[in-house]
């Protein structure tokens, strides 16, 4: 067995003394504190929980992309895998901190930011997240129309309908997000190469690119590692469940490796035989359409249930509450008022604002723990936290200087400038 980490402990145990609490705080998946030895899991629950994450439509879509601009040997191949690995080691060293601590994204962020600039990162993970699924949310519903033929009138009931239904594994916990992953994970796999058999035999017949034009390297490796940059950062809100730090690493780096390079694959391949960006169109065309609206189904709500999940964790932050499950409806409420307002149409400008405003996070809540605390946070609650971390806010800030400014690769440039700047404060403070 694993023994807890330390700053589980101390925290834990005055958090959750007496029963009602110690009751409340575990069925609301510990919020405001870390995550004791008890509830801890394996590789195999954390693992499936984030290919749901992962398995996305907008990540076929930036398959499409860059798999009509390059030849799939070496070139595509050679960005898949380096995009790929620059994002799991991202995700893998998040996912560690979350392990051994036991605390989610937003808590890391309390010793990284300080107890009120923490806010901060809890005000850009939420809205994101809420972003996301409001996007989500309307594009079931206008997908469902066009490919069943629906009246154009069903859609915003539709967007309501999944906007609140998609909330429910979320609104259980992380058991309720586990237990759709068992089953939805291996279903869409089974889907994906089944229709992936097919195209791979039709190839000689294929639709050509989807669009004229070019991309350069550098952009279609932004395109990668942009997909689940800003999902991966706040990866330490499941493997803070993990039972080992095999357990957190192994997980992270199969979803967000593997994970997300079969679906920059899927997304190519459809894009190259049938001239479609989305597996489920792809499923429509081969004449599979009832499997292409399961797959359309599993594939939003795996996602939808964990974005809505990482809102409630931010949220909870915020407010300083452990009522997660309230804020869980209260955030999907917003996302389907935000969905019925026109979020679809919004999702480009959003991805952008994005990969320039979170990955800085991770490097500075990643230099705080390995080199401002040398891998062991003390106790949050005996911790001398301060209102406002000077030497976080300004690696924050560096690094999102370098996401907009810098060439490269806008996410890793903000990543690798805040991890930078921040170990340089710490030691020559």
């Amino acid at each position: 067995m694993v023994e807890p980490p330390a700053i589980g402990e101390t925290a834990v145990f005055r958090a959750e003394e007496g029963g009602e609490a110690a009751g409340r705080s575990g069925t609301e998946d510990y919020p405001l504190s870390a995550v004791p030895h008890e509830a801890r899991q394996g590789v195999w629950p954390i693992t499936l929980v984030l290919l749901g994450f992962t398995f996305f439509s907008a990540t076929m879509w930036g398959g499409a992309s860059i798999g009509v601009a390059f030849p799939f040997w070496p070139d595509l191949a050679g960005i898949l895998l380096c995009g790929n690995a620059i994002l799991a080691a991202y995700v893998a060293g998040l996912g560690y901190v979350g392990y051994k601590s036991g605390l989610s994204t937003v808590l890391s962020a309390r010793f990284a930011f300080g107890d009120i600039g923490s806010r901060w990162s809890d005000a850009v993970l939420g809205l994101t997240q809420i972003g996301w699924y409001a996007w989500g949310a309307a594009t079931i519903a206008i997908v469902l129309v066009r490919l069943l033929g629906l009246d154009a009138g069903l859609q915003a009931p539709l967007m309501v309908v999944f906007g609140l239904g998609f909330c429910l594994t979320a609104y259980i916990g992380y058991r309720g997000l586990a237990a759709l992953s068992w089953i939805a994970v291996p279903a869409m796999i089974l889907l994906i190469a089944m229709s992936m058999a097919v195209a791979l035999q039709e190839i000689g017949n294929a639709a050509g690119p989807l669009a004229t034009g070019t991309i350069t390297v550098t952009e279609a490796l932004t395109i990668v590692v942009g997909t689940f940059v800003s999902g991966g950062t706040q990866v330490a809100n499941w493997t803070r469940f993990a039972g080992s730090g095999r357990a957190a690493v192994g997980s992270s780096v199969l979803a967000f490796f593997f994970g997300n390079i079969l679906m920059l694959g899927v997304g190519a391949i459809g894009a190259a035989v049938y001239g479609l960006d989305d597996i489920v169109d792809v499923l429509a065309v081969q004449g599979l359409l009832a499997a292409g609206v399961l797959l359309l189904f599993l594939n939003i709500w795996t996602t939808q249930d964990n974005t809505i999940y990482n809102f409630s964790v931010a949220g909870c932050h915020f407010f300083r509450t452990e009522r997660r499950r309230l804020v869980t409806f209260a955030g999907a409420a917003a996302g389907t008022l935000l969905a019925l307002l026109g979020m679809y149409d919004w999702l480009i400008p959003y991805m952008v604002m994005m990969g320039v405003l979170i990955p800085p996070l991770g490097g500075v809540i990643m230099a705080d723990f390995f080199i401002g605390h040398r891998g062991r946070y003390p106790p949050l609650d005996d911790a001398a936290v301060p209102r406002f971390n000077r030497r976080g806010l300004a690696a924050y800030a560096a690094g999102s200087l370098a996401a907009l400014f810098a060439p490269g690769i806008p996410p890793l440039n903000g990543i690798v400038a805040a991890f930078v700047v921040y170990a340089c404060l710490v030691r020559f403070r």
